[in-house]
């Protein structure tokens, strides 16, 4: 069945939205598609999938696959002259979060001015950016960051190495045709990583400082279909249930943490950008480190996440329940094979320093409910060891 919502961007969800791509893209006025994705979604035949669609609804898309999993300025330079090369009017972003990441920026790039960092959230940069953008079509062919209705990019810029975010409302993509369908194929280890960073986004949106009972009430709905779908997901790839639920999970997440993140998504940066792992994948494996963390400030609202998951002990005091999810979510790396130490993903101890600095650099762990320092963060890198 497909379902229809306009929050925060117009959504279309459900086993075979795609088929809506040329309806929309006429409502946009695009003809001339650039589809930005990566060498992976090629290879397995979804780029055709959508190219198809696409031809058959009368477009004529340009393909750009050079994208990093780990996304690079360099990936937006290349998309831009692509984009140009094509006469292209559009942008349909396909893929996971690396992807219509990328797609982002692209059309920022199309009408504003390089360079990058002075559209970096740390410094508000998004004040820099105006509506005078192309129109933009996502599809997500994982469940993880929710990019298809976020608000933001994230970049490795050559000039500080560092994934920096871009944030402002005119980078969300103008219709997210959620199907998934196109997530059916994806093997259990992606599925397992992408599913990590929705139920982090989720959980650290909901502990994080500030007022926005909005994203609260969603945060605790998305990480209730996290913890409930993600095994099953794993398990069974062709579960369309499961796929669903996850990525509507995903898009909450994105969603709530417009609220913020947190310390677990500090730490996970520098891993993508100095180490090159998963950035869903770290995530998981920091999440119950930075929980144990925030005890001290957050015993409330870990219980009301225990008790939204539905999980047994949730029912306890508040250290009790807050316990309970801690464990659980130890319990959820082993069954869907994700490793519970940084070591097991190659990490050495004398990358820790120099990830403590540039951890310290990320705007995320300002939200945290509790204050963290360098010293906190080689702490929590050599717990998770």
């Amino acid at each position: 069945m497909i379902n229809r919502f306009s929050f925060p961007t117009r959504i279309i969800f459900g086993a075979g939205a795609l088929r809506e791509l040329g309806g929309e893209a006429k409502l946009l006025n695009i003809a001339r598609p650039l589809l930005v994705t990566d060498r992976g979604v090629v290879a397995c035949g979804l780029a055709a999938q959508v190219l198809e669609e696409a031809r058959r609804a009368g477009l004529s898309p340009t393909l750009f696959e050079d994208v990093n999993p780990n996304p690079v300025e360099k990936n937006i330079l290349d998309g831009l002259e692509a984009y140009r090369r094509g006469n292209c009017d559009g942008v349909i972003g396909l893929g996971g979060g690396s992807a219509i990441d990328v797609a982002k920026a692209i059309r920022l790039v199309v009408t504003h001015p390089f360079p990058l960092e002075q559209y970096d959230d740390k410094i508000d940069g998004g004040v820099n950016i105006r509506a005078n953008i192309p129109p933009m079509i996502a599809m997500a062919t994982t469940a993880g960051t929710g990019s298809e209705v976020g608000r933001s990019t994230v970049i490795i810029l050559k000039s500080n190495e560092r994934k920096t975010v871009i944030f402002s409302p005119f980078l969300m993509p103008n219709v997210a045709l959620a199907d998934p369908e196109l997530t059916v194929g994806m093997p259990p280890k992606i599925t397992a990583g992408t599913g990590l960073d929705a139920l982090t986004h989720n959980v650290e949106a909901y502990l994080a400082l500030g007022y926005h009972p909005l994203c609260d009430a969603i945060a605790l709905q998305g990480a209730k279909l996290s913890m409930q779908n993600l095994a099953r997901a794993v398990a069974n790839g062709k579960d369309l249930e499961a796929r669903s639920n996850m990525m509507m999970a995903a898009m909450m997440g994105a969603v709530a943490f417009q609220k913020g993140l947190g310390a677990v998504h500090s730490l996970a940066h520098p891993l993508s950008s100095i180490a090159n792992l998963h950035h869903g994948t770290t995530n998981g494996i920091l999440l119950p480190h930075v929980l144990e963390f925030n005890r001290t400030t957050s015993e409330s609202r870990l219980r009301d996440l225990a008790i939204a998951m539905e999980l047994e002990g949730a029912q306890g005091t508040a250290a009790e329940a807050a316990m309970a999810l801690i464990e659980r979510l130890r319990q959820l790396l082993s069954e869907v094979g994700i490793p519970s130490t940084l070591s097991a993903l190659g990490v050495t101890r004398d990358l820790i320093p120099v990830l403590a600095l540039k951890a310290m650099e990320d705007a995320c762990h300002q939200s945290n409910p509790r204050r963290c320092t360098e010293t906190d963060m080689i702490m929590l890198y050599e717990k998770a060891f």
